[in-house]
C-alpha cells in the first residue's frame, strides 16, 4: 500500500516538473509584416526625398542650382511637350511646324538646308517633306542651275495651314516671356543666340 502510494507520489511529482512545449520563435520577416500599417507609412513617409523621388523642375539640380546645357533642354522638352498638344488638333506636328516655318522665311531651300536649318536629320526631314507635299503643304522645283537639286516652297494651303500653327506658337511664346521685360527679352535672345554661333564655330 505504501508502495503504490509511493508510485502515485512520484508519478504525479515528475508530472508536475514537466515544461510546456516551447512555442516555435517568429522570424523577425514575419514580425516585420504584422507591423500595424500607420508605423509602417509612417516609416517610408520618413525616407530622404532622393531615394527614388527626383526633386520637380526648378528644385535642387533641376533649379538654379543646376547645369545650364540640362536646365535649356529640359526647358525645350516641356516646351516642345507643350507644343505637341497645341498643334495635335490641326494634325501637325512641331518638326513639321519647324519646316513649314522655314521654307516661309527662306523660300527655295533644298531638303539638306532645310534639315540644316530646322535641326532635324536629313532622314527626318526627308519624310516630313514627302508627307508635306502629299498634303498640298509644299511643292518642289528644279534649281535653275543645279537641275538635280530641288527646291521647295510653301504652297497657299500650307501657308494657311502655317498661319493657324503660329497662333499656338505666339501664344506659347508670350507664355515664354511672361513676367520678362522687353529689354529682358532682348537679352535672353541674343544670349541663346550666341550660344548656337559660338558653339558652332568651336566645332
Amino acid at each position: 500500500m505504501v508502495r503504490k502510494i509511493g508510485i502515485l507520489t512520484k508519478e504525479k511529482s515528475g508530472a508536475a516538473r514537466k515544461t510546456p512545449a516551447k512555442k516555435p520563435r517568429k522570424s523577425r520577416k514575419i514580425a516585420a509584416a504584422k507591423k500595424p500599417a500607420r508605423r509602417r507609412k509612417k516609416s517610408i513617409e520618413n525616407l530622404p526625398l532622393s531615394i527614388g523621388h527626383p526633386p520637380p523642375p526648378g528644385q535642387g539640380k533641376r533649379g538654379e542650382r543646376g547645369y545650364l546645357a540640362y536646365l535649356l533642354r529640359q526647358a525645350q522638352a516641356a516646351t516642345r511637350l507643350r507644343m505637341e498638344r497645341a498643334l495635335a488638333a490641326l494634325g501637325v506636328t512641331p518638326p513639321q511646324f519647324i519646316v513649314l516655318t522655314m521654307l516661309k522665311a527662306y523660300p527655295g531651300l533644298s531638303g539638306a538646308d532645310v534639315a540644316r536649318v530646322a535641326l532635324l536629320t536629313p532622314q527626318t526631314v526627308g519624310v516630313i517633306i514627302r508627307n508635306l507635299e502629299r498634303d498640298g503643304a509644299i511643292k518642289k522645283t528644279r534649281h535653275p542651275v543645279h537641275g538635280r537639286v530641288l527646291q521647295w516652297t510653301v504652297t497657299r494651303r500650307g501657308g494657311t495651314l502655317l498661319d493657324k500653327c503660329r497662333r499656338h506658337a505666339k501664344a506659347l511664346d508670350r507664355r515664354l516671356a511672361a513676367g520678362l521685360s522687353a529689354k529682358a527679352q532682348t537679352t535672353v535672345r541674343r544670349w541663346l543666340s550666341k550660344i548656337a554661333t559660338d558653339l558652332q564655330q568651336e566645332g
